[in-house]
């Protein structure tokens, strides 16, 4: 019978026990939050007797904040705004940010995930607030489609290799700070 080594493993710190997978890639949304609400109805009561259909117009940018070492700030910025011919409908401008705990990540890592997938994490909780606040200002509730953050980041990515910029919003362009 082969003989088995059965000694733990160490970190090298007076001999304490290594923990599996403590230096893996690690992330944790630590707290979601609205941070800046406005809910505008500039035109009510007569606004609630036109009958023409508004025009709506939606703008997004993210933006990241580096809060201490491994912890960012994510915060999803969207505009929408409801216009017709007779005047405003409505405006809604809506940060909802969230942060993340990221640790071990690979440095090129890092921006895909706070430009991609930590918005697209805090987009349904964004698109829900939107929504309640369109239905509480007396309108039907504005469900905004999903946002393709992946192909964003892609198209921006590809635009500055060929020198391109993709200017400054994002509907946008993310930014990391």
């Amino acid at each position: 019978m082969a003989e088995q080594d059965l000694t733990t493993p160490t970190n090298g710190e007076g001999g304490q026990p290594a923990l599996p997978g403590a230096d893996a890639p690690q992330v944790a949304a630590l707290a979601q939050y609205v941070k800046d609400l406005s809910v505008e109805n500039p035109s009510a009561p007569a606004v609630y007797q036109w009958s023409e259909q508004p025009q709506l117009d939606v703008q997004f940018n993210i933006n990241v904040n580096k809060v201490a070492d491994e912890v960012h700030e994510v915060i999803l910025k969207i505009d929408a705004s409801a216009r017709s011919a007779s005047g405003v409908h409505f405006v809604i401008d809506l940060s909802y940010g969230g942060i993340f705990a990221l640790r071990n990540l690979p440095e090129e890592a890092i921006p895909p995930f706070l430009l991609v997938e930590a918005p697209r994490l805090l987009f349904p909780f964004a698109r829900q607030v939107i929504a309640a606040a369109t239905s509480d200002a007396g309108f039907p509730p504005l469900m905004l489609d999903p946002i393709d953050f992946a192909g964003i980041y892609m198209a921006q990515a590809q635009a500055a290799q060929g020198g391109g910029d993709l200017g400054g919003e994002a509907g946008g362009a993310p930014t990391v700070q």
